[in-house]
């Protein structure tokens, strides 16, 4: 049995002939596909049943249906969810992508298509990686996030579908920007915590003397400021799970707390004496090797060992340069998402870029340059290497790109009777544009990025200087565009 039969589907639609196809294409895939006509019937099947997706129509004849795929993913936010539409518009798509919708499909919408799209990406990528022995797990495990198909990310994915269903605390190692909280949030949201609360607690972020009020609570009068009860990070958490980020910026007082809290699972809020159990899992994470912090003595070893139940290290984003084209193609089609942007595509030589860079930064550093590029790419729907970051494209060697420097043009002598200024710049400005056109072979596109200019204005001053040839069919597209 693959694990793509296990998934079961949840087809809403009104028209009994599209509902059956798509119920159709699905099962030809693999899928169990369950179906449903109405907003009513829909609700009422949600809650008895745990899909694993859902293709949902937004005109039903009794409602809503991007009503009913909120309701859906506030109840089960791992599902995937795909909505259809006759009437498409762009409030529409972002409403439904903001929901969580992994699509918004257009009718007349293939039922392969909308099979592609229910398949979790991370699943299908992991499988050779990850082994045999975790198919079960993975069958339901849902990491839609996590975007990477290197065999170090393979191995990431595998454990978490392990450990996910579980208990056990987890510790989480990794440099900066490489995913800790993303990891913590996929475990949690595999667990059968997923619909108690997640709740992140930065250490760093936190002033020494309020860290402790802020994890365990604090009552009225515990302190100056403290004019009422208030509870902590770990009762938020309750039945939940609680991400503690950046370790080492924890004293050791309040390390030894949290050691008890491990053991004894229950708090004392600041100013009282009275235990409160709690039923909180812990997920911890660290950018700096804890076991070294414990050899300098600035980390209890006890809390290292009631942490690291099960270890888990993020590799570098240079560790696995195979997922960068993967994440940055990802981060690309999220930005122009929520900037209400057509979606772009990244060209070949920005590629090149992204891939031969070191990511010092890691994931979080792409993300950052991925949308500094998408900003400054404008109109275009293509992202070229220039508009990357400078230190991006300072630090990829083997980047065979031209300098955009101004062409050495000769400028005339100066007689003693002047010069016509208008026909020497227009000499000049056709004598740039022409040696440009002939740096990039002729590609005006191409040529206007080089001058700074948009491609509009170059075939316009092609046409005044008298360079221009006949219109190509894209130059008549882009007129009409």
């Amino acid at each position: 049995m693959t694990p793509r039969s296990r998934f079961k589907i949840l087809v809403v639609e009104h028209h009994g002939d599209t509902r059956r196809a798509l119920a159709e294409a699905l099962e030809g895939a693999g899928y169990v596909a369950i179906q449903s006509s109405s907003v009513a019937d829909a609700r009422s099947r949600l809650e008895g049943f745990a899909y694993d997706g859902m293709v949902i129509d937004v005109r039903l004849p009794d409602g809503d249906g991007l009503d009913v795929l909120d309701e859906a993913l506030a109840r089960y936010p791992t599902m995937r969810c795909v909505v259809t539409s006759g009437f498409g518009s762009i409030h529409q798509a972002v409403r439904a992508l903001k929901c969580g919708a992994v699509d918004y499909l257009v009718k007349p919408v293939e039922g392969a298509r909308v099979a592609e799209v229910l398949a979790d990406p991370a699943v299908a990528s992991a499988g050779p990686a990850a082994g045999p022995d975790v198919e079960i797990e993975q069958a339901t495990f849902r990491a839609s996030r996590i975007v990477g198909s290197s065999p170090a990310m393979g191995h990431v994915l595998s454990v978490l579908a392990r450990v996910s269903p579980m208990n056990s605390t987890v510790l989480i190692q990794g440099e900066t920007g490489t995913g800790k909280e993303l990891v913590a949030r996929t475990v949690h949201e595999n667990s059968p915590r997923r619909d108690r609360a997640f709740v992140a607690f930065n250490a760093a972020a936190i002033p020494e003397g309020l860290a402790e009020a802020e994890l365990f609570g604090h009552a009225k009068g515990a302190f100056t400021g403290a004019i009422q009860t208030r509870i902590g990070r770990f009762e938020l958490a309750d039945q939940g799970t609680i991400f503690i980020d950046e370790l080492p910026s924890m004293s050791l007082a309040l390390q030894a707390k949290l050691l008890r809290v491990l053991q004894e699972r229950e708090i004392e809020r600041v100013g009282t004496s009275n235990p409160i159990r709690v039923d909180t899992r812990v997920i911890a994470a660290s950018n700096v090797d804890l076991q070294e912090l414990i050899r300098q003595g600035s980390f209890r070893q006890d809390l290292f060992y009631r942490l690291n139940v099960v270890p888990i290290r993020l590799p570098a984003l240079r560790e696995r340069p195979g997922d960068v084209a993967d994440l940055a193609a990802h981060l690309v089609a999220v930005t122009c998402r929520e900037n209400q942007l057509p979606v772009k595509t990244l060209s070949q030589a920005a590629l090149q870029v992204l891939m031969e860079f070191s990511w010092p930064g890691n994931v979080r550093q792409l993300q950052n340059a991925v949308e500094h590029a998408v900003a400054m790419t404008g109109q275009d729907a293509v992202i070229h290497p220039e508009t990357l970051p400078r230190d991006v494209l300072d630090g990829a060697p083997g980047l065979r790109r031209p300098a955009v420097e101004p062409a050495r043009v000769a400028l005339p002598e100066m007689p003693d009777e002047g010069i016509n200024f208008a026909a020497t710049m227009t000499t000049i400005e056709r004598e740039l544009i022409h040696r440009y056109l002939e740096k990039a072979g002729g590609n005006k596109r191409q040529a206007a990025r080089l001058l700074h200019m948009s491609r509009t204005t170059l075939i316009d001053k092609l046409h005044r200087l008298g360079l221009a040839e006949p219109l190509s069919p894209s130059d008549n597209v882009h007129a009409i565009a």
